[in-house]
């Protein structure tokens, strides 16, 4: 059974930095796309960054130039490193992955970021 564990998660500044880290266990095949969503009260899961297993990288207008993401595919693990935090960024963060060859998606509990102003 596949599963993803997210961390890094909490309560941080305006302006301030975290890194969130998502790792995937229990596949039989490794992982062709690794993301972050994300989800504000009230309103829908949007994308936040994917990384493809070859190195293309997708990200929200919102966060780009202030979050990266990055992935150890050794460990299938995905990391999402956020920089220059605003409030607007408080949400549930959420790690995804799809399976390559059979492709599957796959969510993660979801690690609440929190910024205060």
């Amino acid at each position: 059974q596949v599963q993803l564990v997210e961390s890094g998660g909490g309560l941080v500044q305006a302006g301030g930095s975290l890194r969130l880290s998502c790792a995937a266990s229990g596949s039989r095949f490794s992982f062709s796309t690794m993301g972050w969503y994300r989800q504000a009260p009230g309103k829908q899961r949007d994308l936040v960054a994917t990384l493809t297993s070859r190195g293309s990288t997708n990200y929200a207008d919102s966060v780009k130039g202030r979050f990266t993401i990055s992935r150890d595919n050794a460990k299938n693990t995905v990391y999402l490193q956020m920089n220059s935090l605003k409030s607007e960024d408080t949400a549930v963060y959420f790690c995804n992955a799809i399976t390559s060859l059979i492709p599957r998606e796959y969510w993660g509990q979801g690690t609440q970021v929190t910024v205060s102003s």
